[in-house]
């Protein structure tokens, strides 16, 4: 991989409160790095947005930002480094966010802001209206070995989640090495796919293990073409590396931030 010039997505598909409305169908928008939003048939949810205050300089435009979000039934953390937990996010749509669902040490940090939160353990299922959520396991606990942190990491205060939505499902995995269970579960029909070869992800190989365990899931391909950063494999990425990887490469979803797509059941 060339870490001296990095590959980036389509340009930034700007949006606002309309992709919010009522919809026939589950509607997935890539918020840049890792974030997502999902709206299905009303129903708003985001997965670690982070859409201002980026701690990085960036390659894109974010495609929203908080002042444009009208309403959002639920939020959803998977863990609290920067690039997935936002503190001004927080606070621009405090009145405009129904819930927060995390971990139980981060929904901790949510609510000493005043939000409302409710921690979860892995295993947890729950609703937001018509989508029902599975909390999985994740392994990205790298804090615990850096001082300046000043705790240790369980595997508990980290989560992915898998989705199930009425037109079909999604596996959000998190940051996280590999794991056997990522490799067991029921066939997911999206997913959010973290495409990043440092250490505590899921690494190139097992990556590609991933995406051929599940021969038609769309791969929507994250944590790559955001951050300004040439010297970090953590954001560096490059989905053409995968095509002649993966099974079924035409189900590779290069998108561009803020681009709709349509989630199918297969």
């Amino acid at each position: 991989m060339d870490m001296t010039k990095q590959a980036t997505p389509p340009k930034t598909q700007a949006y606002g409160a309309e992709a919010f409305e009522p919809i026939q169908g589950t509607v997935l928008r890539w918020l840049g790095n890792s974030g997502l939003h999902i709206n299905s048939r009303g129903t708003n949810i985001m997965i670690d947005p982070v859409v201002e205050d980026f701690d990085m300089p960036l390659l894109i435009e974010m495609p929203i930002t908080s002042e444009k979000i009208p309403h959002l039934d639920a939020v959803l953390i998977t863990h609290d480094d920067n690039d997935h937990f936002s503190k001004s996010f927080r606070q621009l749509t405090r009145e405009r966010v129904v819930e927060y669902h995390a971990p139980h040490f981060v929904a901790g940090l949510i609510k000493q802001e005043g939000l409302t939160a409710t921690g979860h353990a892995v295993g947890d299922r729950f609703s937001v209206n018509d989508v029902t959520v599975e909390v999985t396991r994740a392994w990205h606990n790298w804090k615990s070995d850096n001082p300046k942190y000043g705790r240790t990491y369980a595997v508990e205060d980290l989560c992915g989640f898998y989705l199930t939505t009425p037109d079909g499902t999604i596996y959000i995995p998190g940051d996280s090495k590999a794991l056997p269970e990522q490799y067991e579960m029921p066939a997911p029909d999206a997913i959010f796919f973290d495409w990043s070869d440092n250490f505590w992800h899921i690494g190139f190989l097992n990556a590609v293990r991933l995406a051929n365990t599940y021969p038609q899931a769309d791969l929507i391909c994250q944590h790559w073409g955001t951050v300004d950063a040439p010297n970090m494999n953590t954001f560096n990425m490059d989905p053409q590396d995968l095509m002649d990887k993966v099974v079924n490469p035409e189900r590779i979803q290069v998108l561009a931030a803020g681009q709709p797509f349509n989630l199918t059941r297969k």
